[in-house]
């Protein structure tokens, strides 16, 4: 039977957002970024890369969370820590910055492509509230694994993530930790199997958003077009007490590749999510980035995220 058509995430009219026109010198592409809102404006850590494919991490500014202003420079990168450097490395390895206030402290987890790419692991800085000074914590996870995101509170007392590890399976994991550096007790929260649109691997998007029913999680997942892979977005809600707890996830992609930009780019046929921003009024702002070339904004009601779950779970 052929479902009812239903859309529950608009699109910006304006899109793209963000593009490397807007940044000072040779910057020409941006990617996926990680936003907050603080003090009533809107900071935004994007992913760049310039023409010799050296990246940065770079903080852009909003009054509206339309119209954003990089500053002047990219985010100085801690070359005075050994681990780091011997570990990551100043302008390649890392990528997708999800920012999390937490326990007034604002963290960014990124991915880590350690050993010169040869694999990958949840690196953690830790960033002031000017977002000016980064300070890089540790790797906080066993290679092979990537799109580490932290929940925004402690749950009975320990920090939670979610990440998806890069063992062939390409399902969501949740872990837990007493202080951020040791992660243990590894749980399977969503397997790809449940998800036609995320068959080749799925993984977790921006940081959780407690609501009354759930921690509501916007996802990603790949799926095999002829010879292309395709990535989109979806949702799940999990338990507040256990996250290791699937209540619903939708059956639908709720965002997928569209338009032109999401089309055109460095990595064809692309949206992913590393930062959402939820409104007072129940709005749910999703950035994203589209084909590894722009920045997107998309719109939702929080209440149809959860509805989708809960009424049309693919579990």
């Amino acid at each position: 039977m052929v479902k009812p058509k239903k859309r529950i995430v608009n699109r910006f009219e304006g899109n793209p957002i963000l593009t490397a026109e807007d940044f000072p010198g040779d910057i020409v592409s941006v990617f996926n970024c990680g936003i907050v809102k603080k003090d009533g404006k809107y900071v935004m850590v994007a992913r760049c890369e310039d023409s010799s494919f050296g990246r940065y991490m770079w903080v852009c500014d909003s009054d509206d969370g339309i119209q954003f202003t990089p500053r002047p420079e990219p985010l100085a990168m801690p070359v005075d820590n050994p681990l780091f450097m011997e570990y990551v490395h100043p302008t390649k390895s890392y990528w997708d910055p999800r920012v999390v206030n937490l326990e007034g402290q604002y963290y960014i987890t990124h991915a880590a492509d350690v050993t010169n790419g040869a694999t990958c692991q949840i690196g953690l800085f830790k960033i002031d509230d000017d977002f000016q000074t980064l300070e890089w914590v540790d790797l906080i996870s066993l290679p092979d694994n990537r799109n580490g995101v932290l929940f925004p509170e402690k749950i009975s007392g320990e920090y939670w993530r979610l990440d998806r590890p890069n063992d062939n399976s390409f399902d969501i994991w949740c872990s837990r930790s007493p202080d951020l550096i040791y992660w243990g007790r590894p749980r399977r929260v969503l397997s790809k199997s449940c998800l036609d649109w995320g068959e080749r691997k799925i993984g977790p998007g921006s940081v959780p958003i407690r609501t009354e029913q759930g921690w509501l999680c916007i996802i990603h997942g790949v799926r095999r077009q002829c010879t292309d892979e395709v990535y989109s977005l979806g949702v799940m809600l999990l338990d507040l007490d256990d996250p290791s707890k699937v209540l619903g996830c939708s059956t639908r992609a709720i965002l997928a590749p569209e338009k032109e930009y999401e089309f055109l780019g460095q990595s064809v046929n692309v949206v992913f999510t590393n930062g959402t921003i939820l409104e007072d009024d129940g709005t749910l702002r999703i950035y994203y980035g589209a084909a590894d070339q722009v920045v997107g904004l998309a719109f939702a009601r929080i209440d149809d995220l959860i509805e989708s779950c809960l009424e049309d779970s693919a579990l």
